[in-house]
């Protein structure tokens, strides 16, 4: 007997560290439309990682808009923040393999050892490739600065890690059509990223990678601009032996003046738009819903 068709998930994975603008609201209201028409279910997972920054009404507050919006979701909902001691088990395993590895570099570490260097390349978010000042470090070394309290990342060694798999690394890149392309992934734009934090034993991909595992995630939904950081994901999915999705990146929202819609430029919120007489229906047209 043929096996029964894989139900199609998705999920809409907010950071509670500020109010959900109209940017949020479109993502959310393109992975609902497609999980109805492909039949599937769709999840929310809160992204709060970053414990200096989220806080509790954020998230409480992701509720309520989504909700105001029409949008519902599967329960229960996952939250990253209790999921520490999963992430910290990745970073242990791809450490003990020789795929990751302790950086105490600060900021200003990096910035000096780059001083000098001229057209050193940067990844796709403008950040310069890390140099490797760590890479090489003994164990002994390693070991007597984490005894004198020197906190440290965890980067993945890019060099080693691209060496150790087999076969290009691909992925199934939708869009916003019907039809698949083959998209082949470069996840050395990235040098060797971070992927555990001093804080918190996972970075964002990191945790992406093995959360939309965990959750039996087909298709990814988000938007554009992290189209590439697929390349690195793709490539911890590979070393994590984890199944990849199907991925879907829309185009974002932008200002007048053609800049992303963030929290960080302090995008109207929903929220405020809801305050000044805005209805979830004229929202949802203003979006194309």
């Amino acid at each position: 007997m043929p096996a029964a068709p894989e139900q199609p998930v998705l999920r809409f994975a907010p950071s509670p560290n500020g109010y959900l603008h109209i940017g949020h609201a479109y993502s959310a209201l393109v992975n609902q439309r497609l999980a109805r028409r492909l039949g599937g279910k769709l999840l929310l997972r809160i992204e709060d990682i970053d414990t200096g920054r989220c806080r509790p009404e954020y998230e409480l507050a992701i509720y309520e808009d989504l909700a105001w919006l029409g949008v519902a979701w599967e329960t229960p909902v996952m939250r990253q923040s209790e999921r520490f001691p999963i992430y910290a088990a990745a970073l242990e395993d791809l450490t003990a393999r020789g795929l990751a590895y302790p950086c105490f570099c600060t900021r200003g570490d990096v910035s000096r050892a780059l001083s000098d260097i001229p057209d050193w390349p940067a990844d796709p978010d403008g950040v310069p490739h890390y140099p490797g000042v760590c890479r090489g470090m003994s164990a002994l070394e390693r070991q007597c600065r984490s005894a004198a309290g020197r906190r440290s990342a965890v980067r993945l060694d890019m060099r080693a890690a691209l060496g150790g798999i087999s076969g290009p690394l691909i992925w199934r890149e939708y869009g916003e059509s019907d039809a698949a392309q083959q998209i082949i992934a470069d996840p050395a734009i990235w040098g060797d990223a971070i992927i555990g934090r001093r804080d918190v034993p996972a970075s964002y991909h990191l945790a992406v990678a093995i959360d939309d595992a965990a959750l039996g995630v087909t298709d990814v939904v988000r938007g554009m601009d992290l189209y590439h950081a697929t390349s690195l994901h793709r490539l911890l999915q590979r070393l994590l032996l984890i199944s990849p999705p199907a991925y879907r990146h829309h185009d974002i929202l932008r200002d007048d003046h053609g800049a992303k819609l963030s929290k960080s430029a302090r995008a109207k919120s929903i929220r405020a738009l809801r305050a000044e007489g805005e209805s979830a229906a004229s929202i949802r047209r203003r979006l194309g819903f």
